[in-house]
């Protein structure tokens, strides 16, 4: 049975200034409201949400040690020195190593090479393998993306060895920073640059601009890259506010627009050259396919660069060929098929293991290990875990004789304090509240596993443990308009910071054939019609949720809270309300 789902309904705006940005900006009360929710008081504000102008970017040389990493960058270009871009497996790594890349190769310097580490073999952030090839291949420079905020004795071998380090971060740093030519990471203590949430990609962006910015390279022409700039902002869940949204959006319209080639092939695999583009579609359809690359295995050895898909997503990403690109993408594409066939059959065996478990069952938080495991999808099944009992959840698998894993929260619960109280039995961690991954050794793992369990039991608030589904407002079938629509669709892009507004319609009811729908017969597809005005049916989908099919499908009325969507089916745009919960109206 699924997880019963507490509706709140968020506080309503002030209702003057409800009032004055309806009529000034001649929109629906409800969606006044819903600026006024977010903090968009007034007509400025409000202009200022619905144009993102690239004019409002900030300057990137507020960012501690811009200036230095600016000088550093001109000198390797100016020397002709080889310079490695090296980032992480992830979205975020292989999108700010490829944007990087292209724009050094874009000014003329092909003196250049990167490096993604294997998941594998040497695990998250700078390696040594990966500072002993760059010195081996005679690299002055490596501009570090998506890491190395913490990775201050790495950065000290790799100066023992000649190599300098430009690091673009944006994780947490420890209290030393590391001693790196430039440490760019908007999170620092004493850095006053005034928005701390760029991705990585973000960081790498920002540095790219400030190269341009001084050498007077015209924006226009680095704009082209925004287009994985906003993979990258999608997949990563960084807040889309601020500079965020700025990026987000113009990185939208090229991604809609003139794709790069290797960003095209995908779009063609996922079935989305048809229709307009929405972060939905990158986080869903897009990102995975670039992340599915970095958790499994590569075949071939390049001497180059690691045996490690993420090679192969950055080689995807930076291809200037159509056809070369479509090879890559049909490859991303099938290590993609590949991680959900293993993703599938680990995450039935975890839950398999948790139902003979009956004293699992009880806790209020989930740790479970098995080393044969694969250690790139230990992050998916926690999630997964969490959808099923919505707790605290740690995925433990064996990898280079160290036991590894991925930990995962609920909204609300500080993750990242309950492994660092844990910190004495961890040989490495990292994270943020709601994400982190750790490494112990295999003794250790009893212990975690109590203490873990402890911490949480002690310091979990019990209404975190049920899901709660956040309502923007009460709204009538026969308030969504065409004109409602529209205006609806200037709010995006959505992601955090900026959420797709959910509405509650209560007392409506299917009006046609319900139908169970999926491999599985998982969602259930409905046309609904609120009583009050019976001649406005709309259709909705409602996924993962097959349990009210029958009462669904007898007419009885149900509450829903619900997304308004855009369906594009065979060429044909209609509106679709994705149904967020389902409440039967009892006794009525």
């Amino acid at each position: 049975m699924p997880i019963e789902k507490r509706w709140v309904v968020k506080p309503q705006g002030d209702s003057e200034a409800v009032a004055k940005l309806a009529s000034v900006l001649r929109i629906s009360p409800v969606l006044a409201n819903l600026l006024v929710q977010r903090g968009i008081d007034t007509v400025e504000k409000a202009d200022k949400f619905f144009k993102p102008s690239l004019a409002d970017l900030h300057d990137p040389f507020l960012m501690k040690d811009m200036d230095k990493a600016v000088e550093r960058v001109e000198q390797a270009v100016r020397n002709n020195e080889k310079i490695m871009v090296y980032g992480d497996y992830d979205v975020d790594g292989c999108t700010a190593v490829a944007l990087v890349y292209k724009f050094l190769r874009q000014i003329g310097h092909k003196n250049l090479m990167f490096y993604i580490p294997d998941r594998y073999t040497e695990g998250y952030g700078i390696s040594v393998k990966g500072i002993d090839l760059a010195a081996r291949k005679g690299v002055g420079l490596i501009i570090a993306l998506d890491c190395g905020i913490k990775a201050t004795e790495k950065i000290v071998y790799a100066k023992s060895k000649g190599v300098d380090f430009i690091i673009c971060d944006h994780h947490l740093p420890a209290e030393e920073i590391p001693r790196a030519v430039a440490v760019l990471d908007p999170k620092r203590v004493d850095c006053s640059y005034p928005f701390d949430e760029l991705s990585g990609c973000g960081v790498g962006f920002k540095l790219v601009q400030a190269y341009a910015q001084k050498n007077r390279i015209p924006f226009e022409q680095i704009s082209p890259l925004l287009d994985l700039l906003v993979v990258s902002i999608a997949s990563d869940i960084v807040p889309l506010v601020d500079e965020n949204r700025i990026l987000a959006h113009f990185g939208l319209k090229d991604l809609n627009r003139e794709p790069s080639k290797g960003l095209l092939s995908i779009i063609k695999i996922c079935g989305l050259d048809k229709h307009n583009i929405t972060i939905d579609d990158i986080v869903f359809k897009i990102g995975p396919r670039i992340n599915a690359a970095g958790r499994m295995r590569m075949d071939e050895n390049d001497e180059n660069a690691s045996p490690s898909g993420g090679h192969a997503a950055v080689e995807l990403l930076i291809e200037g060929n159509e056809s070369i690109a479509a090879e890559f993408g049909n490859v991303i594409d099938a290590y993609n098929q590949d991680r959900k066939s293993i993703d599938r059959s680990v995450t039935q065996e975890a839950h398999d293991f948790i139902e003979r478990n009956p004293e699992m069952k009880q806790l209020k938080s989930t740790v479970i290990y098995n080393p044969k495991w694969m250690k790139g999808i230990v992050g998916i099944v926690a999630s997964r875990l969490i959808e099923t009992y919505y707790r605290p959840t740690v995925v433990l698998t064996m990898s280079n004789g160290f036991v590894t894993g991925s930990a995962r929260s609920v909204p609300g619960f500080d993750l990242y304090q309950a492994v660092e109280s844990c910190s004495d039995l961890l040989e490495n961690f990292g994270g943020h509240m709601y994400a982190a991954g750790l490494t112990m050794r295999p003794e250790n793992v009893d212990e975690f596993t109590r203490r873990f369990n402890a911490y949480v039991e002690e310091n979990i608030d019990p209404q975190m443990l049920m899901p709660q589904v956040d309502i923007d407002s009460e709204l009538l079938f026969s308030d969504i308009t065409p004109a409602f629509r529209k205006d609806l669709n200037r709010f995006q892009p959505f992601g955090p910071g900026n959420t797709a507004p959910v509405f509650a319609t209560y007392g409506v009811s299917n009006h046609g054939d319900a139908k169970l729908v999926g491999v599985e017969c998982e969602h259930l597809r409905m046309d609904l019609i609120q009583r009050q005005k019976p001649n406005t049916k709309i259709q909705s989908i409602a996924f993962q949720q097959p349990t009210h099919y029958e009462w669904v499908r007898s007419g009885r009325p149900i509450d829903v809270c619900y997304q308004i969507v855009e369906n594009h089916y065979r060429g044909t745009v209609t509106t679709q309300l994705r149904i967020k919960d389902i409440k039967p109206v009892l006794n009525k």
